[in-house]
């Protein structure tokens, strides 16, 4: 807490910064910082610090935290989290990321994620069963589009109706260019998707496909040492399923 009190001095200092939204994030050259309400006591020890230091007026604002329906916190420590960088997070996984958040989740993320007339809002919120699901086609768009722009919170959507709704594959499914030498031999499937970061640990890889959570080119793998061949590549690419949400395809080059 000091060395956060400290931060906002020399901000002060050095920046003029006169408002803190939160507390641990440096930036170069800002009037204010962000976070959430969880950082009220950084920020609290930053306005004595200025004020009993150099005499000056500064000032704290929190605002809501981005919590799911069970209390835990949506951020950047959190495991799985969504970047708004496309290098972290592509646009097509943080389309999936929020179509498939929990029931319970949608009204809250609609009503801080997106510029959706609150009336409207709540009555997305309240839909049930299949119906919700179009409130978090709406809810991953509308996020989408707000942070990388509507030509790719379209590819997001076509991708996600290709895969999911019977409609094909899409060109906008994530993608990897592998030199085909590697596949001419054979190599082990989870060790390419260790690779593709799809997976963790072969480890992860094995217990997944246990479960039958593992599909190449619409067919669940059952042997956990399968060998990606030349054979399972189709018109030079092949399509990896991880879970019930997960895609990646995989390019000849």
């Amino acid at each position: 807490m000091i060395m956060q009190g400290y931060d906002f001095l020399e901000l002060n200092r050095r920046h003029d910064c006169k408002m803190q939204l939160g507390g641990n994030d440096q930036w170069s050259d800002c009037k204010m910082q962000l976070g959430g309400n969880d950082q009220w006591s950084n920020i609290i020890a930053g306005v004595n610090l200025v004020r009993k230091s150099d005499q000056k007026e500064v000032y704290g604002l929190t605002f809501k935290l981005l919590t799911t329906s069970a209390g835990i916190k949506m951020g950047k420590t959190e495991k799985g989290a969504v970047w708004i960088d496309p290098e972290k997070t592509s646009p097509y996984e943080m389309f999936q990321y929020f179509r498939n958040v929990d029931d319970a989740d949608v009204e809250n993320c609609l009503s801080l994620l997106t510029f959706l007339p609150m009336d409207e809002v709540r009555r997305l919120g309240a839909l049930e069963g299949a119906e919700i699901n179009k409130a978090k086609e709406i809810l991953a768009f509308e996020f989408t589009k707000l942070v990388h722009g509507e030509e790719e919170a379209n590819k997001a959507l076509e991708a996600t109706k290709a895969l999911f709704a019977g409609g094909g594959v899409s060109d906008n499914v994530p993608s990897t260019e592998l030199d085909k030498a590697v596949f001419e031999e054979g190599k082990e499937l989870l060790e390419v998707m260790v690779e593709l970061g799809l997976l963790k640990s072969k480890g992860e890889g094995k217990r997944l496909i246990q479960q039958n959570g593992v599909s190449l080119n619409d067919k669940k793998v059952i042997e956990p040492f399968y060998k990606l061949t030349m054979a399972d590549f189709e018109d030079g690419s092949a399509m990896i399923k991880k879970g019930k949400k997960v895609y990646h395809k995989i390019i000849l080059k």
